[in-house]
């Protein structure tokens, strides 16, 4: 890393190796990296997420640039991460007095972060602004529709039902007569297809290319999601799955990594049980434990009552049928020489037998996720990504499964991809009755598509409840700092940011006693130090493993919110 960036000081401020050294050390100090020295000795994949971004930013910096261009700088981050760049950015922006565009197909970034925002479709800039204006109250049809893309975190209400925008853009280089848009808008009229829509003025320093912007925003209200509102899914006598004390450790040169630690929970028939944490936590670990792709330490598994060998080898055809996974990048994950239809042709011979013979079968197995017969021509580099991430799912269909484990399936996609996969998962649960376990970063996709949530810290489940109350009234310091991370759009409500302290510890060296004492900003002593932490239960279905009674929590939370002030650590 230290040749990389020093390398930039060279070309931009010709100085001497000696210099810039110097330079490069002082530049990472500047982007608030600890020990710069020593990052400066290792290779990027010995550094974290955060750390490689603050690397770049460095190196952009290394010029004294009066605009910084930042191109996605946030995408695939999680929630901790993504606040302290966000963090950092606007520290920045303020010490330098640098200008910053920053380009993000992220409304809630976007909100927390800049000051104006202008929103592009088909080449066009459409609607342009105060940031705090536009996401309010937009004047553009698209602005309001991809604001219905985004999952609203609304507190003590079940969230509201995403909308994913119709149709699709106009194909780069194509001549559009009238508006881009308008194939895809609520309130097209015929004046729309012939006559290009100047950028009418809004407001002072507000404008908008929709001939009928003083309509937009009264063109329906969002319903109301089923899920994630605390209402569970009855159950069996028996849940569908059972993991009990599971651990998982690697081997890595003399190094052990305790990715995940004695993890256990169930889940239940037609339930999406939602698992969140930080990069590193130890989720796809488990994720791919329970599918048979690993083998862990410890533990067992236990698929309605049956006990399940945990290499996929040597589970029963059935077995392997049942848990099925949808993983984060379907480049990878689908064959390129094969086309679409093949690709499902293969998985029904390899998981409902015949039925890989059967045209109706394969033709139903599209329809189950709205792909056409067209698209069961085409080969995977002819897709956009929302396409490719349809094939994934409806390949772990295609043996009729019981459990769909997701792993970060929409982290990479934009708000209306997202927002139309993110429907497809909670309509295929309702129809198929199929149980999920639902992996991400991003808190609100979460909130939308759970009924309840897991969140893992370093290998451990640290709590584990419905939904909507643990959004609404957290219970561990993690969770709390967790979902104080995410960005607020103007309409909703924000809430106070809980800053972690210091970096997240290896898991090769993980802390004494409980393992987030080292960052808790509720740290007790002396025993959150030395003694692991026992369960907690709050009595409304929610467990979470801390030292903190849950009265004596409650006192604790009534009184920052009281103070408006953030938790507070003893030693402080």
């Amino acid at each position: 890393v230290g040749t990389q960036v020093a390398e930039v000081f060279r070309a931009h401020g010709g100085l001497l190796p000696a210099e810039a050294a110097e330079a490069s050390a002082r530049a990472l100090t500047e982007v608030r990296i600890g020990d710069p020295r020593r990052v400066l000795e290792r290779y990027p994949h010995e550094l974290s997420a955060g750390q490689r971004h603050r690397v770049l930013i460095a190196m952009a910096l290394a010029a004294s640039p009066e605009v910084l261009v930042l191109d996605e700088p946030t995408t695939a981050l999680d929630a901790t991460v993504e606040a302290e760049v966000l963090d950092l950015i606007e520290a920045l922006q303020a010490e330098l007095d640098v200008a910053i565009l920053f380009i993000s197909h992220d409304v809630r970034v976007v909100a927390k972060l800049c000051d104006r925002v202008g929103l592009l479709y088909a080449g066009r800039l459409v609607e342009e602004g105060r940031a705090e204006e536009v996401l309010r109250a937009p004047r553009h049809p698209y602005t309001l529709a991809l604001l219905r893309c985004v999952p609203r975190l609304d507190r003590g209400a079940p969230p509201e039902r995403v909308e994913p925008i119709p149709g699709s853009p106009p194909e780069p280089g194509s001549n559009v007569a009238g508006c881009a848009f308008a194939d895809r808008c609520r309130l097209v009229r015929p004046r729309c297809r012939v006559e290009a829509p100047p950028a009418y003025p809004v407001a002072d320093g507000w404008s908008s290319r929709c001939h009928y912007h003083a309509e937009v925003g009264a063109t329906g209200a969002r319903v109301a999601s089923p899920n994630g509102d605390g209402r569970l899914p009855a159950s069996g006598a028996a849940p569908l799955l059972r993991v009990d004390s599971v651990s998982k450790t690697y081997r890595v040169g003399d190094a052990r990594i305790d990715a995940v630690t004695d993890v256990s929970f169930d889940l239940r028939h037609g339930e999406v049980l939602g698992l969140v944490g930080e990069s590193g936590s130890g989720k796809t670990s488990l994720a791919r434990c329970i599918a048979g792709l690993a083998e862990p330490s410890a533990g067992t598994l236990e698929l309605d009552g049956h006990r399940l060998s945990w290499p996929l080898r040597d589970r029963p055809r059935d077995a392997r049928r049942a848990v099925q996974m949808v993983f984060q990048n379907p480049d990878a994950a689908l064959n390129p020489a094969l086309s679409v239809g093949a690709a499902l042709r293969r998985s029904l011979l390899r998981l409902s037998g015949d039925g890989g013979r059967d045209d109706a079968a394969l033709h139903d197995l599209a329809a189950l996720v709205r792909l056409s017969p067209r698209d069961l021509e085409l080969r995977p580099r002819a897709l956009s990504g929302g396409m490719k991430q349809r094939v994934a799912i409806a390949r772990s269909f295609a043996g009729s499964p019981r459990l769909v484990i997701c792993d970060e399936p929409v982290s990479d996609l934009d708000a209306s991809v997202q927002a139309a996969i993110l429907n497809l998962v909670r309509d295929l649960r309702e129809r198929e009755g199929v149980s999920y376990l639902f992996i991400s970063h991003d808190l609100a996709v979460v909130r939308y598509v759970a009924d309840r949530i897991g969140v893992m810290y370093l290998g451990s489940l640290v709590e584990l409840g419905p939904a909507g109350t643990l959004f609404d009234a957290p219970n561990h310091p993690y969770t709390e700092a967790l979902i104080s991370a995410i960005p607020a759009l103007p309409a909703d409500e924000e809430r106070p940011r809980i800053t972690l302290y210091g970096p997240l510890p290896s898991p090769s060296r993980p802390p004494s006693g409980c393992r987030f004492h080292t960052r808790c900003p509720r740290f007790l002593g002396e025993v959150c130090r030395t003694v692991e932490p026992p369960w907690q239960d709050d009595g409304r279905g929610r467990r979470y493993r801390c030292h903190i009674a849950p009265r004596d929590l409650a006192g604790l939370q009534r009184a920052d919110r009281l103070a408006g002030r953030p938790p507070t650590r003893a030693e402080d």
